[in-house]
């Protein structure tokens, strides 16, 4: 197995909204906000590449939203995706699997193009797309709070194309074996509903795609959780548990949306689970 990360680029959000309750005079020191109380972000992809499989974990933004659109987002640093893959070694047809983690626009909007027809598209048309089949009714008839992240433009052609796929849901517990893409999911329903992470064995690590589990090192204290959430009670649960457990086990956190930051460790302190190290991702593949 190899392991490459896919840089999109970066992009802004509303400080107050990604940390909640949290007084600004408390994130800040970790998420400096600008002139409008905007946060850089970043949108930061996994590619395996597992015997006969090149699996993408999660596509960014995209590029085929309106001005207006991209305007309250403002998006730098836009990196070309058939750029970083040629530079790999692969096209975008080589890619077999896409797996979403949840379908809000900033980690599924690479996965629909606009043609030269003007008509939406797959971007990967060798690919199987997967969801699971919860989460995906729950994007297809949103509800009201949480609308404007899911996009019908990035959803909807993906099952008119016949590439969508489901990955079953644990009858019980929150992890489930996909024999399909040869990792575990884990399940959280905090953020939103079924939101599935990747758990990955690599070189005696298990490495974990946080999604919006974890959308930064600042956001490691319990409390810290985002506005966007739809259940912040359920996700204070689940980052108990969770992170617990990867300071028990030392798992490695791969960070979707950290501008500044690729992996982490955590460790138990006196306060709570707090941030251990910090690590490029070059350390760790080659370790």
């Amino acid at each position: 197995m190899k392991l490459y990360p896919i840089s999109h680029g970066d992009f802004k959000l509303d400080g107050g909204a990604m940390f909640g309750v949290v007084p600004k005079v408390l994130w800040q020191r970790t998420n400096p906000a600008d002139e409008d109380n905007l946060i850089e972000m970043t949108t930061r992809s996994l590619l395996i590449e597992d015997g006969n499989r090149l699996i993408l974990i999660d596509t960014g933004l995209g590029n085929k939203q309106s001005e207006k659109f991209f305007s309250y987002y403002k998006p730098s640093k836009r990196n070309s995706f058939d750029e970083t893959l040629k530079k790999y070694g692969f096209h975008r047809d080589d890619i077999t699997d896409v797996f979403m983690t949840h379908l809000h626009f900033d980690h599924c909007g690479g996965s629909i193009v606009k043609n030269e027809k003007g008509y939406y598209e797959p971007a990967f048309k060798n690919a199987r797309f997967w969801s699971n089949e919860k989460h995906w009714n729950w994007a297809v008839h949103p509800n009201p709070r949480e609308k404007a992240s899911f996009l019908p433009e990035n959803i909807l052609p993906i099952q008119e194309s016949g590439q969508l796929n489901f990955i079953k849901t644990p009858e019980k517990g929150r992890i489930t074996k996909s024999l399909d893409l040869n990792f575990d999911v884990l399940f959280v329903d905090g953020h939103t509903e079924k939101q599935m992470l990747p758990v990955i064995e690599y070189k005696g690590h298990k490495i974990v795609y946080m999604a919006d589990l974890l959308p930064t090192t600042g956001h490691i204290p319990l409390p810290y959780v985002m506005a966007y959430d739809t259940r912040p009670l359920i996700t204070m649960e689940e980052r108990q548990e969770i992170f617990g457990q990867a300071a028990d086990e030392k798992w490695l956190l791969f960070l979707e949306h950290d501008p500044y930051h690729e992996i982490c460790t955590l460790k138990h302190t006196e306060k709570g689970v707090r941030l251990d190290k910090i690590f490029k991702f070059e350390e760790i593949i080659n370790d």
